[in-house]
C-alpha cells in the first residue's frame, strides 16, 4: 500500500482512483407530505478521484445517469424521471466537479464544487469525511469517504409540486445528499 502521513491521518499517496460502484451509494432524502422521508439512490455512476500531492489540491469528478434513480417504488422513480423533476430523456447526466478542498480538521473536510442537474449548475458544499485507507483482500489500494449536503432542489429548475389543503406541499424543498463509498487506484 503505497500511503504517507499528513496532518495526523494516514492517506494515499499521490495519484488517481476510481469509485468502486460496487461499495459506494449515492443517496438522497425528500421530504413526503411534510410529514415522512422518502430515501432513494442513483444505481448507475462513474467518478474520479485524483489525490494531490498536496491533499488540499486533489479534485472529484463524479457523472450519474439520471434515468438510474431509484426509490423502490416504480411509478413514483417514472416520475422522478419524467419532465417534472430529472427530464432524464433530455439531461441524461447529473455531474460534479469539484473547484476547492478546505478546511481539513482531523478526518473531515470540506469539498466545494460545481454541481449540474437539468443543464443548471450550482455551486454546492458538502461536508465530507475520510475514512481510511487500505489494501483489498484482491490486493488494490483502496480509501473510504463519506460526504453529505442539503441543496435547494429549486435552484435546479426542480419546481414541480402539489400544495396540501392542509398546508405545506407534497415534496420537500430541501433535499439531503448522501455519499458513502471506497475509491481504487486506478
Amino acid at each position: 500500500m503505497s500511503t504517507r502521513e499528513w496532518q495526523g491521518l494516514t492517506i494515499p499517496a499521490a495519484g488517481e482512483f476510481n469509485l468502486d460502484i460496487a461499495h459506494t451509494r449515492v443517496g438522497f432524502v425528500a421530504k413526503h407530505m411534510m410529514v415522512s422521508k422518502v430515501r432513494g439512490q442513483f444505481n448507475e455512476f462513474s467518478g474520479k478521484i485524483v489525490i494531490g500531492e498536496n491533499p488540499l489540491d486533489s479534485s472529484v469528478e463524479v457523472a450519474i445517469k439520471a434515468e438510474s434513480i431509484t426509490t423502490g417504488v416504480n411509478d413514483r422513480d417514472n416520475h422522478l424521471r419524467s419532465d417534472d423533476f430529472l427530464s432524464a430523456e433530455k439531461f441524461p447526466e447529473i455531474t460534479f466537479r469539484s473547484t476547492g478542498v478546505r478546511d481539513f480538521q482531523g478526518d473531515e473536510f470540506t469539498l466545494v464544487g460545481d454541481l449540474t442537474v437539468r443543464d443548471v449548475t450550482q455551486q454546492v458544499t458538502l461536508k465530507a469525511e475520510f475514512t481510511g485507507a487500505t489494501t483489498s483482500l484482491q490486493g488494490q489500494e483502496i480509501f473510504g469517504f463519506a460526504a453529505e449536503t442539503e441543496l435547494d432542489r429549486e435552484a435546479f429548475g426542480l419546481t414541480w409540486n402539489v400544495a396540501l389543503e392542509t398546508g405545506g406541499v407534497l415534496v420537500g424543498k430541501k433535499i439531503k445528499i448522501e455519499i458513502e463509498g471506497e475509491a481504487v487506484r486506478a
